[in-house]
């Protein structure tokens, strides 16, 4: 190591290099400190509101949007769990007219005309049920017309199946076609700067789009923090 003086002025510095002439040594510079954004890069506030007061009821009371706010791990879950449990509850429902009626302990008589014909257990129950409620309609098990009840019920699972399916299934569309992705794609300049434009002290950063499809009426919001 060897040391080096130059003159700046009237003042001198120390100058410490390396023995292989290759440069000066430079202090490691300071990291930069990483603050939380107030705004995320896909427009979201990082701000949590709290003592609000009936929280829980005001979610509950939009449902529908509350689920498409849901994360999607979420939304699959309770997807898979509102059919799930809408199928076994009316596969119970068509098992017990079968079980009232003694139509299992009767399902082999040929002479005897059941409710639902050839439904002799609760997983039959459960694949008459699919069958119908999917319109797939093997032709092996068909409810017949000695079973009032089962027509009400048939009529009550017609219902219930359509209000589900468009529950869920317009909740799940409107979720897939909201733009959340797309904003990942859309650039944000890393340091804003302040410059005279037009004779006022103006804001400026830049936005670049990195898709080459054009986004149709496109709004840029800002907040100032001050």
């Amino acid at each position: 190591m060897s040391a080096l003086r130059k003159k700046f002025g009237d003042d001198y510095q120390v100058v410490t290099t390396s023995s292989s002439g290759s440069g000066f040594n430079q202090p490691p510079p300071e990291k930069k400190k990483k603050r939380q954004r107030f705004v995320d890069k896909n427009g979201r506030c990082n701000v949590q509101h709290g003592n609000l007061g009936g929280e829980t009821s005001r979610y509950l009371s939009d449902l529908f949007t509350t689920l498409v706010d849901l994360k999607w791990r979420w939304n699959l879950f309770i997807f898979i769990l509102t059919y799930t449990v809408a199928w076994l509850f009316m596969a119970s429902m068509w098992w017990f007219i079968a079980y009232i009626r003694g139509d299992l302990n009767k399902a082999h008589n040929d002479k005897y005309t059941p409710c639902v014909a050839n439904v002799y257990n609760f997983p039959s129950a459960f694949l008459f049920f699919i069958e119908t409620e999917a319109t797939i309609g093997y032709g092996y098990r068909y409810i017949t017309d000695k079973c009032p009840e089962g027509i009400i019920l048939f009529l009550f699972q017609s219902i219930l199946g359509s209000i589900v399916d468009a529950f869920l299934i317009g909740c799940m569309f409107i979720k897939m076609s909201q733009p959340k992705k797309r904003a990942e794609t859309l650039m944000f300049s890393e340091h804003a700067a302040i410059s005279m434009r037009d004779g006022k002290l103006t804001l400026m950063f830049r936005v670049g789009n990195l898709r080459n499809s054009h986004m149709v009426s496109a709004q840029i919001r800002c907040k100032l923090l001050k």
